[in-house]
């Protein structure tokens, strides 16, 4: 059975998409912990991060490092912060959090909610400067 995260990289479940290419889809977090949040996975399903392959993860890593310079030119912070959790969906993921200080990473702080418009809004961004990243 398909995780939640690879119905949302195959288009059966909606998300707000900031990047994409061959192997993976970065889209914004529904309940992020600040503006900009966005989840970087595999296409290819795989649960535990560390089971993907020395290349998959390479690859992985520098995608999510040009959907960082995205997120960082379209929401001006000190750092992109990158959290490796893996237990709330069983797909391997990447979050990334500009930060204003390391409090912005705490996972235990309130979640912020965002209107379907302001999600698309903040997608939008991220997205152009990451074409304009990859240009």
């Amino acid at each position: 059975m398909a995780t939640i995260f690879s119905k949302i990289a195959a288009g059966e479940i909606p998300s707000y998409k900031c990047a994409e290419n061959e192997h993976f889809y970065a889209f914004l977090d529904i309940n992020p912990l600040v503006k900009g949040h966005t989840l970087v996975i595999p296409k290819r399903e795989v649960d535990y991060i560390f089971d993907l392959t020395d290349e998959e993860i390479g690859a992985m890593q520098v995608f999510a490092k040009h959907v960082a310079i995205a997120i960082k030119k379209a929401f001006p912070c000190i750092k992109v912060g990158q959290a490796i959790l893996g237990l709330e969906v069983p797909h391997a993921h990447i979050h990334l959090i500009p930060m204003q200080s390391e409090k912005d990473m705490n996972f235990n702080n309130p979640k912020l909610t965002f209107t379907d418009e302001e999600f698309q809004a903040i997608a939008k961004a991220i997205r152009e400067n990451y074409e304009n990243e990859k240009a």
